[in-house]
């Protein structure tokens, strides 16, 4: 069962006051820890006890981002060679990656309400490459379209929003057992960086609702997403909800969403418009901890560290990057790697949850393979170093 805070059997037996049964057993759900719960009973009682913001987990940044052409590559070191340096990773198909124990991951939308905006990149044509009849249809069609960078680092595993959404929420039926997933969204509305390209579109009301419109046309809110009004409920604002402890448990939000607009305030400002918090909106928005509407928060940089704890301690949900523009991974550099799983953020983001050995044997991944596990900054003390969704089974 998904509807979002559905009551089961177990949650029923708490209701009533009586211990719960995992694999036959007898769980102790109101003990102070996992352990404490009984043996077998430890996924019962944090299910039971844990919160969505109790967890951590590790994603990736730009997940639907795949490699430059060499061609187009080339070009683009030439004419930048730093900032194309930076450009060199790529990633797996989404659904691989879901496979391989991501729980986080961002999405770059540009509008194209009419379509065909971005059918005709220019870098192909400097480099002297076309791209395939099926690609071309896809860009033609109206609606929101997946990519980094215009013109030049466009080439994504899934080609229009619609599509990555559905690749993710058809993986979540065939697993709906898995920890909460953040989708961190960036709205691109850059010029493009090559003579002769076409520029993004800015977004305003009319853009974001049809951005909403899309997400709530592939994740129903409730059966697969957790909105903002879910959260604030009967409280005045977001925040207030969020610091009284309004996130659901874990066991609610087996198989769930959170999205969020990771933007800057004057796009934040649009998309929530005129609202107290975020009152009728698909997304969660970045915004600082004294908003009325703030329950989400984006602190990227190692020396964010304290404020990222005190934020996460506060109630909040924060995503983290262990590292940015290949440069850790060219150094073999784990220093932020090391304080972004230290600060507590819930949602860790990485180009390498495998390394890229042209570089450095640099990776990103939680101790023992782990999917998701307890909070350090949250829950070590109940969970008592427990695993929330262990390492993917490779059989």
């Amino acid at each position: 069962m998904r509807l979002f805070g559905a009551l089961t059997i177990l949650t029923a037996g708490l209701a009533l006051g009586a211990p719960a049964l995992a694999a036959g057993k007898t769980c102790h759900l109101h003990a102070a820890d996992a352990k404490a719960a009984g043996p077998g009973c430890a996924r019962a009682w944090m299910d039971r006890n844990l919160h969505l913001n109790d967890l951590m987990t590790v994603g990736t940044h730009n997940s639907y981002k795949q490699a430059i052409s060499p061609k187009i590559y080339a070009l683009v070191l030439a004419a930048a060679p730093r900032e194309g340096l930076g450009l060199d990773y790529h990633h797996p198909p989404l659904n691989d990656q879901l496979d391989d124990g991501a729980r986080g991951l961002e999405l770059d939308v540009a509008y194209d309400p009419q379509g065909g905006r971005f059918a005709h990149p220019v870098g192909p044509k400097l480099a002297g490459e076309t791209l395939s009849d099926d690609y071309v249809a896809a860009m033609m069609k109206p609606g929101f379209k997946v990519m980094h960078i215009q013109d030049i680092d466009f080439r994504s595993s899934c080609i229009t929003f619609v599509e990555c959404l559905t690749v993710i929420r058809n993986w979540s039926d065939a697993h709906p057992d898995h920890t909460p997933i953040l989708i961190t969204i960036n709205a691109k509305d850059d010029a493009s960086p090559a003579p002769g390209g076409v520029a993004a579109l800015k977004y305003d009301t009319a853009a974001y609702d049809a951005l909403d419109a899309e997400i709530a046309s592939v994740m129903t809110p409730g059966k697969y997403l957790i909105t903002p009004d879910m959260i604030q409920g009967k409280w005045p604002t977001l925040r207030e909800a969020v610091v009284h402890g309004a996130w659901p448990t874990l066991g609610a939000s087996r198989g769930k969403f959170l999205i969020a607009l990771d933007e800057d305030p004057p796009k934040v400002a649009v998309y929530r418009g005129a609202r107290r918090s975020l009152e009728g909106r698909m997304m969660f928005i970045y915004t600082d901890e004294n908003n009325p509407a703030s329950a989400y928060i984006t602190l990227n940089e190692a020396s964010d560290a304290p404020r990222i704890t005190a934020a996460v301690k506060a109630g909040f949900l924060v995503r983290t990057r262990a590292d940015a523009d290949t440069v850790e991974a060219r150094a073999n550099d784990t220093r932020r790697r090391a304080i972004a799983l230290a600060s507590g953020a819930q949602y860790v983001s990485t180009d390498y949850r495998h390394p890229e050995t042209r570089f450095s044997d640099y990776q990103v991944r939680l101790p023992d393979g782990a999917i998701t596990v307890c909070n350090p900054q949250r829950a070590p003390e109940r969970c008592a170093g427990l695993t929330v969704e262990p390492a993917p089974d490779r059989h």
